[in-house]
């Protein structure tokens, strides 16, 4: 039987490729709306974040989701973001 591939994604904040399952999905829905989506399957443009504050943290202040999604995130949805990872960490 062939061994399955792993899907590979990268974290924005170490710029490390890791398994998907892994990281983080943080994700823009149609209306504009920045949340983390933790399940992975919410509809929108997704980025991956490790599931380390230490990586939000540089991926916030190279303001890296900013050009990802290409659009301003309020510093509220950071700090929900890092409040979510702490919980769920």
């Amino acid at each position: 039987m062939p061994t399955r591939r792993i899907p590979m994604r990268k974290c924005t904040g170490c710029n490390e490729m890791k398994p998907k399952k892994e990281l983080v999905r943080v994700v823009r829905s149609p209306e504009g709306e920045v949340s983390l989506d933790l399940t992975g399957k919410k509809p929108g443009r997704g980025a991956y974040v490790c599931r380390d504050a230490a990586c939000l943290a540089k991926a916030r202040k190279a303001k890296r989701f900013e050009r990802a999604f290409e659009c301003a995130i309020p510093d509220a949805v950071y700090d929900t973001m890092e409040e979510a990872l702490a919980n769920d960490g």
